[in-house]
């Protein structure tokens, strides 16, 4: 994951344990407000899933902050369609014949059969399925230009690289899929075992659930952390994953549980790993003597505050030496740690390699 640029702020939470984004760059008028235009394509046979969640993430990033504005449109060739659980989605607008600088094409996945009310299969892809799965394509072919960022979940994957638009890029997208998506687009690097993958204005995920990790990655690079943090807190999500990550991520250790004062002081760690978060200060957050905080975060999370923090810090550093060339010093310091001897002296306690090694497997060329 790249660093954002943002500057790093903690959610504060009300009495009902809801994550409220109160940044200090809300609009304070209509012209500082950025819109950005999300065009979501609807396929047939859509798995709905690979909308319903990413979009969920949007919906209550326009709910948190007011900076940025999701202006979300679902277009397709068809006006209705059946999806994979059987319900059927209306009102889909047609495909526009452009796009507007700077927009986001979501490009979700789909099924081979639906299941039908009542539990039963649904006939699988039909012609006009197949005719509307290349209208898409054509219309992809089109209309994608520079400066349109091309967002796809699960097999969406499939339908961008059927139009061309993968080739000479890393991706990624269902794990039952990568045969076919490697015989579609030869061209593109595709990455296994990733959740998600960002790759200049292309951005994939590994489907349904992880479409829900990439949006919310997608949302901190636009908003902030305190917005993204809030969301992932709203969906029970808590802290989205990385997308160098495979399956189980640092980021998820120690929050299979539903304790609020816990995730509280674990999302607060988690907003600003640069910051040296008291045991008092936390306590204040959680609501609770530093006491009694320490041994719920024993209970709950199955290690100690300095223990979570440190895996933290090592997971954010990972992600700086995967994706960046800052030396080690400065990764240091961004993650949180007072020095190189602490960052690595912290590493040695999760990793049998060194850090460097990191670093040379992502540029194993330099």
């Amino acid at each position: 994951m790249k660093p954002s640029k943002s500057r790093r702020r903690t959610a504060d939470f009300d009495g009902d344990d809801k994550a409220i984004a109160r940044p200090a760059d809300d609009a304070s008028n209509a012209d500082d407000v950025r819109r950005i235009p999300v065009f979501v394509v609807v396929p047939p046979r859509l798995l709905l899933l690979d909308i319903a969640g990413p979009l969920e993430v949007l919906r209550q990033a326009n709910r948190l902050q007011s900076r940025v504005r999701f202006e979300v449109r679902y277009v397709g060739p068809i006006s209705a369609l059946q999806t994979s659980i059987g319900i059927t989605v209306a009102a889909i607008d047609p495909l526009p014949e452009e796009l507007p600088p700077q927009s986001w094409l979501v490009l979700a996945g789909d099924v081979e059969y639906v299941m039908l009310t009542g539990g039963g299969p649904g006939p699988g892809k039909s012609a006009a399925d197949e005719a509307s799965e290349k209208t898409i394509v054509k219309w992809l072919k089109a209309t994608v230009r520079p400066g349109h960022k091309v967002i796809s979940i699960c097999t969406g994957a499939l339908i961008a690289a059927r139009a061309g638009l993968l080739d000479g890029y890393s991706c990624t997208t269902h794990y039952l899929s990568y045969k076919e998506l490697a015989v579609i687009a030869p061209r593109a690097r595709i990455l296994e075992n990733r959740l998600y993958v960002e790759d200049g204005e292309r951005y994939s995920s590994a489907g349904i659930t992880a479409g829900i990790d990439l949006m919310l990655y997608l949302v901190h690079q636009a908003t902030n952390q305190s917005c993204a943090v809030g969301v992932a807190r709203y969906l029970v999500v808590y802290l989205r994953r990385s997308g160098s990550d495979p399956q189980l991520s640092p980021w998820l250790e120690g929050r299979n549980h539903i304790h609020p004062a816990v995730h509280r002081v674990q999302d607060t760690i988690a907003a600003d790993l640069a910051k040296s978060w008291s045991l008092i200060r936390l306590a204040r957050v959680a609501g609770a003597s530093a006491r009694h905080l320490s041994r719920l975060f024993h209970e709950h999370a199955g290690m100690s505050i300095p223990q979570y923090t440190n895996r933290l810090r090592v997971a954010y550093a990972q992600e700086l030496l995967r994706e960046t060339r800052l030396d080690m010093e400065r990764v240091a310091e961004q993650s949180g740690f007072t020095s190189t001897r602490q960052f690595r002296r912290a590493w040695q306690r999760i990793h049998k390699t060194p850090p460097r090694d990191a670093r040379l497997r992502s540029y194993p060329s330099h």
